[in-house]
């Protein structure tokens, strides 16, 4: 059965919002949920990013049921791998269990405030997968000393390294990071609704049962005018190419980017209004494609608690009646 998750999405609550919204997504009856992990937001309009791993550890602290996930870390240029594996073993351990690594190679809009160069795509992938191997040395609890092609550690240990380990997801987007990447990780991550990414995952990772997390945005509003508004207010950004996605390094870039995108643009990406059952058929494609797990994004935080409270039981209801 297909599993359904809420989005903390840091670029658009604030800190204590999202510690709520947690809880009560919890309450509402979803089955899981991933945090973004942002230095900035995608558009100055969204107006937030705390940082992510201070608000998981309230999270695992407040909830006791949901799964939890990044969606995703980067963990090659702001995160060393050696912190990246100890924040993770330790919301691992505050969650009993209930957490996932969700990684990936990063976008420039988040690594760039180190002051580094934004390496080519290439390099960044190699860079991942020496991270995604020096952190499963560490999560073992065993004393590392690492000399690299791109990272170094001396003398390294997770003290406190949870039994088992954390599992592993990695975001990929095609055929060539799903070769390279799948025999690293445990899950798949990925915003494409393509069957041939999941059962190409399978085949090609070692864990028996594997998951596919997928992540789809919704805009729900009592108003289907109101409802595109948001979307192209704070949402525009995400019918970009992934390529300039990763590429752009600030919000006023996205903002300039995306300039000409119109909101019927946006409408025509992202299911708006308050009309339920075609919200729940827009998740239909990830469903189809065979993931076991779908996060759903409630754009913007003007309705993020009224979501909460009275759209996201009803919602669903209809999302499972589709998987």
């Amino acid at each position: 059965m297909t599993r359904f998750g809420y989005t903390l999405m840091t670029e658009q609550s604030g800190p204590r919002q999202l510690v709520g919204y947690a809880v009560d997504a919890e309450r509402a009856g979803f089955d899981f949920e991933v945090m973004s992990d942002h230095y900035s937001p995608w558009l100055a309009s969204q107006g937030h990013s705390p940082y992510a791993w201070a608000v998981l550890g309230a999270v695992a602290h407040a909830t006791e049921r949901v799964d939890l996930a990044t969606y995703v870390t980067c963990p090659t240029m702001r995160y060393h791998p050696v912190v990246v594996a100890q924040k993770a073993a330790t919301v691992q351990l505050l969650s009993e269990g209930r957490f996932t690594l969700g990684l990936g190679a990063g976008e420039n809009l988040n690594e760039h405030v180190v002051g580094e160069r934004w390496p080519a795509v290439d390099e960044r992938h190699d860079m991942l997968e020496e991270a995604v191997l020096l952190i499963r040395e560490l999560l073992t609890g065993d004393l590392i000393t690492w000399q690299g092609d791109h990272f170094r550690a001396d003398s390294a240990r997770v003290w406190d390294a949870p039994e088992g380990g954390v599992p592993i997801g990695i975001a990929v987007s095609g055929p060539k990071s799903l070769e390279r990447f799948a025999p690293l990780g445990d899950h798949l991550i990925t915003t494409s609704p393509e069957a041939a990414l999941v059962d190409g995952w399978r085949e090609r990772t070692s864990q028996p049962e594997p998951r596919s997390i997928g992540q789809v945005p919704i805009c729900w509003a009592p108003d289907a005018d109101e409802a595109v508004a948001l979307a192209h207010e704070e949402f525009r950004w995400f019918g970009g190419a992934w390529h300039v996605n990763s590429d752009l390094p600030t919000p006023a870039g996205f903002t300039q980017a995306t300039q000409y995108v119109r909101p019927e643009d946006v409408a025509g990406s992202i299911a708006c209004g308050p009309d339920l059952d075609a919200l729940a058929e827009s998740v239909r494609p990830f469903v189809d494609a065979g993931f076991t797990d779908i996060a759903i994004v409630q754009v913007g935080d003007r309705h993020q608690q009224r979501f909460l409270d009275e759209v996201a039981e009803p919602l669903l209801e209809r999302l499972r009646a589709l998987g």
